[in-house]
């Protein structure tokens, strides 16, 4: 038989359709095969495709055939991604607010090219059943590559930085003026990208929302602050601020309700030690960076938890009760 055109698309068309059409529950026949490259003006007789269909594992895919009755069939059973796994990475996509809802559906539809069109169904349920608030800010991906090259080159970043005002419009701060920072590290919390940094000017580590940032442009300039970042835990920052809000850093005493231990490990690790006070209550001294976020978490396990120590933190706690129950 004579080969054809593009016969050098062979493998790769074959690949394509296996993994589109095929799954643990769908098959296809040596006939749909062929018929299928025909399309693309691609011939091949039984013998050649057999060993194409053994050299697809170079592809990232696995085929089994079996027969049933007069008729072969082939489908796959090994693939770069399980379903399970590719439903894990559309919930990731879709619960990143940081990630505009174009470019979720963008990024959901590049990954239905991994499945089979029948798991792709199941992964576009997902994102309709999916209502998350999403970004406005479609130049994220272009953010975050821009801060990861300045990272790889030991560079400084200037970039402007906005919020909303009440008329639902971006506003940006310091009046337009450019902010200059070190970028050291890119951290996601509460469903949100974060920036750390140092800033020379106030010789301290701070935290930007990505998807506030713009005009982001790496300079000549080098990063400064290493010797702050080389003693920072990025995971520690994390922990001890609650919804990113800064604040100082204390090391606060806590009397917690003996249920709630599962709260505290989950939001401060296993490493912390746990003191029994009496038979309802132990006690923790954990590390915060002291906020109204703070309070608020506290305020919302009830009589669960109490700021035993410090004094002044006490005492902060007690003033940011009396101003909620004045509102009301």
């Amino acid at each position: 038989m004579a080969k054809g055109k593009n016969q050098k698309f062979k493998l790769y068309q074959l690949y394509k359709f296996l993994l589109r059409k095929t799954d643990d529950k769908h098959s296809v026949t040596m006939k749909q095969i062929q018929d299928e490259l025909e399309k693309h003006e691609i011939t091949a007789d039984r013998k050649s495709l057999y060993n194409d269909i053994e050299e697809t594992k170079i592809l990232g895919i696995k085929v089994e055939g079996y027969q049933e009755g007069r008729n072969y069939y082939y489908h796959v059973i090994e693939k770069q991604f399980e379903l399970a796994e590719l439903k894990l990475l559309v919930d990731a996509i879709q619960s990143a607010k940081f990630i505009s809802k174009k470019k979720s559906n963008n990024l959901i539809k590049k990954l239905e090219e991994f499945a089979s069109e029948y798991e792709a169904k199941e992964l576009q349920r997902q994102v309709v059943m999916s209502g998350r608030v999403k970004t406005m800010n479609e130049s994220i991906y272009y953010n975050v590559d821009e801060i990861h090259s300045a990272i790889g080159e030991n560079r400084r970043i200037t970039f402007n930085y906005w919020k909303w005002n009440l008329d639902k419009e971006m506003e940006l701060k310091k009046d337009g003026s450019l902010y200059e920072v070190s970028p050291w590290a890119l951290c996601w919390d509460d469903e949100n990208y974060y920036l750390i940094a140092f800033d020379e000017k106030n010789q301290k580590i701070k935290h930007y929302r990505v998807d506030k940032m713009k005009n982001i442009t790496m300079i000549d300039e080098r990063r400064n602050g290493r010797d702050y970042f080389e003693q920072f835990d990025v995971a520690e920052y994390m922990k001890r601020s609650f919804g990113m809000f800064g604040g100082d850093t204390e090391l606060v005493k806590l009397k917690v309700r003996n249920d709630l231990v599962g709260v505290i490990i989950d939001r401060f690790g296993k490493d912390i030690t746990i003191f029994p006070d009496d038979k309802e209550h132990f006690i923790v001294h954990v590390k915060v960076d002291v906020s109204n976020q703070f309070f608020a978490w506290v305020f919302g396990l009830g009589t669960g938890i109490e700021i035993v120590g410090p004094k002044k933190e006490r005492d902060k706690m007690v003033k940011y009760l009396k101003d909620v129950n004045n509102l009301y």
